[in-house]
């Protein structure tokens, strides 16, 4: 692994899906040419308009994950376009960036691995694939607040069967940890947590099992959709969620992007690797503050700032 030498070490964070809003991106979109030129880019890419589905939802399609996970994309992409105008020297303090899942496709576009363009297509590529796999089975997610991970993977262990299981697929920060599987595994491990102490359990504004094997199908149409795409040299390395670690090798980090999909988020592992590098600032760019928020479960000193609402 390569060794980073910082200067001003300053961190780009990026949200993922469930980060959404109806109304996100319209202030934005108000006082930032650039974002609504990427906005009326990414419409004629994605063949309906955008600006009108973020400002107005409803919020039923808004959720829906192939609308998501473009809009968030687009969001963010266009935050941080408006933030390079504003502070012309951004990039000299940047030592690394990082994505909540869908948001790692932000954060690879953000480090130049992907152009605007592809990035967009890919999300909606991935966004119809996941939905896809999440359509042919009744499955979800929920955040469960208040429990260790030892004590949430034997939870999910004991209520999990042969045709109906539940794992542990995103670990936020301490604290936070989001388990996936099927819907009545979910039900079942919920109420179990709840049992054993959690302060409580709170299901997400998602299709599906994202990050388990439920997601499998949509594999093949993820590693399509990546083939089709140059992936160019990057400026500053992405934090992969698969491993919480640095990658600078922009064809690795397509493999790691196929592989995120199935496998859990180490996000409380990305932000501890940041913090043990040395990173004293933060930047959480787009819709709501959820990364800030689990940032400052990890380390409660941190310095985070959030831009783009």
């Amino acid at each position: 692994m390569r060794v980073l030498e910082f200067k001003l070490p300053t961190v780009l964070m990026f949200p993922g899906q469930g980060a959404q809003a109806v109304g996100m991106g319209a202030a934005l979109i108000a006082r930032s040419p650039v974002a609504a030129d990427l906005f009326a880019d990414a419409s004629q890419i994605l063949g309906f308009d955008l600006r009108k589905l973020c400002a107005l939802g409803p919020v039923e399609q808004l959720s829906r994950t192939e609308f998501s996970q473009p809009a968030l994309f687009v969001h963010s992409y266009s935050a941080l376009k408006q933030l390079e105008t504003e502070r012309s020297d951004l990039w000299s303090d940047v030592v690394g960036v990082a994505g909540l899942s869908l948001g790692e496709y932000t954060a690879v576009a953000a480090a130049g691995g992907i152009g605007f363009g592809d990035g967009v297509r890919l999300v909606q590529q991935r966004g119809l694939a996941m939905q896809a796999a999440a359509d042919a089975v009744p499955s979800s997610m929920s955040s469960v607040l208040g429990l260790d991970q030892a004590k949430l993977e034997e939870i999910c262990q004991a209520v999990s069967t042969s045709d109906s299981f539940v794992q542990v697929a995103n670990l936020l920060c301490p604290g936070n940890i989001a388990i996936s599987g099927h819907i009545a595994a979910v039900a079942a491990a919920e109420e179990a947590s709840v049992a054993a102490g959690a302060m409580k359990a709170v299901r997400l504004q998602v299709a599906g099992a994202f990050h388990t094997a439920i997601m499998q199908p949509a594999v093949a149409k993820l590693e399509a959709a990546l083939s089709n795409v140059q992936f160019l040299p990057m400026r500053v390395p992405v934090y992969s969620n698969v491993d919480g670690l640095p990658h600078f090798d922009s064809v690795e980090i397509r493999g790691l992007l196929v592989r995120q999909v199935v496998s859990p988020v180490q996000w409380e592992s990305t932000l501890k690797n940041f913090i043990a590098a040395g990173v004293d600032k933060f930047i959480e760019i787009g819709a709501g503050r959820v990364l800030a928020s689990t940032l400052k479960r990890v380390d409660r000193k941190a310095n985070c700032e959030n831009f783009g609402e």
